[in-house]
């Protein structure tokens, strides 16, 4: 297995998978660590779904009848920070050759958000309705943790915020209670080594752009 370092370097959004289903106990070993993630006095905020099988495909058709329908619910990026996205964009249709002016095209890579990349096992990730941003601190960490854990073992992810769009739908197919609000998606599996998406190198600002250090 990597070791962290590695797994931290090597970790990116896995945006095809193969149809290869993924070992159980690879998912449990990876869930056991991310369980040791540190929270707001120890309550453990995040609550996960898994689903695999029928269960995953009439998900996916539940989301894609509504993506072709409407637009999810997703809160636009302030104006600031759009630039971010414009440019993950570039990259990541660019890899597929997809220019923007091929609306055809751009619409069935968007559909596949949906499709969770065609990953055998998708997830939702939740949190208690009651709790608040320093619980969704917590919630970050557990998955951050159980990206790595995944990376380690050989596994793709991808975080999907998209699948938060469509909230009633993820709940009535997962049947998620109304005390629990839907965070995000995840994708898992192994990913598709020749689909260019998965092979692009997405850039980090400089460390000094988020961090200050004050001496004196």
């Amino acid at each position: 297995m990597l070791d962290l370092d590695q797994a931290v370097r090597v970790r990116h959004s896995t945006r095809m998978f193969v149809s290869r289903p993924v070992p159980r106990e690879l998912l449990d070993e990876s869930l056991a660590l991310a369980q040791q993630a540190p929270s707001n006095s120890n309550t453990q905020p995040w609550h996960v779904v898994f689903s695999s099988g029928a269960r995953r495909d009439r998900l996916v058709a539940a989301l894609l009848d509504a993506a072709k329908h409407g637009p999810p619910d997703v809160p636009p990026l302030p104006k600031e920070f759009q630039h971010y996205r414009r440019e993950l964009g570039r990259q990541v249709y660019g890899a597929m050759g997809i220019p923007i002016t091929d609306k055809a095209d751009h619409q069935a890579a968007v559909l596949r958000n949906w499709q969770f990349f065609r990953a055998p096992v998708a997830a939702v990730v939740c949190m208690h309705r009651d709790l608040g941003p320093v619980d969704a601190v917590g919630v970050g960490m557990f998955l951050q943790t159980l990206l790595l854990a995944l990376t380690e073992r050989g596994l793709g992810s991808c975080v999907e915020v998209s699948i938060a769009g469509y909230p009633e739908i993820v709940r009535a197919q997962l049947s998620i209670p109304s005390e629990l609000s839907i965070l995000c998606g995840l994708a898992v599996g192994y990913p598709d080594p020749d689909f260019p998406a998965n092979r692009i190198d997405v850039a980090r600002e400089p460390v000094k752009e988020n961090v200050v250090f004050l001496d004196n």
